[in-house]
């Protein structure tokens, strides 16, 4: 994996974070998406989801060995997976897209992009753990 495409999916990361979370809950102001799940989707949480993009913004800059900012970018996402799979048992994604179809496509998305992200931040993890160098492609 190089370096260019490294920093190209923390960018995608940042974008996917910041923009999802601005248009889905209407810059704030969805109702749904927080009465859904009023303690990890509340007005505060959907803010800390935007910084977190802004940490990966700031990780697309580093030119190398983020492997332990990776790391924690894992854990992170793999937290935000596994809240959206138990609120998936629990709740009614029907229900939620009758109420607000903003929020249905926001709870029936979030979570797979959460775990792609996941993988691919585990992917830069491992590539950096393992000590292989990365190709440099500066075009």
């Amino acid at each position: 994996m190089n370096q260019k495409l490294i920093r190209r999916g923390f960018i995608l990361a940042a974008f996917m974070n910041i923009g999802g979370v601005l248009a889905f809950s209407r810059l704030f102001s969805n109702a749904a998406i927080n009465s859904a799940d009023p303690v990890v989707m509340s007005n505060f949480g959907l803010l800390m989801i935007a910084v977190w993009g802004l940490a990966y913004l700031g990780a697309a800059t580093i030119a190398s060995n983020i492997k332990w900012l990776a790391a924690a970018f894992v854990l992170e996402k793999l937290v935000y997976v596994v809240v959206w799979i138990r609120w998936l048992l629990e709740n009614s994604l029907a229900q939620l897209y009758a109420k607000d179809v903003f929020a249905g496509v926001f709870y029936s998305i979030y979570g797979a992009n959460d775990f792609a992200f996941m993988v691919f931040f585990a992917y830069v993890f491992i590539v950096q753990f393992s000590n292989q160098p990365l190709p440099r492609n500066d075009a």
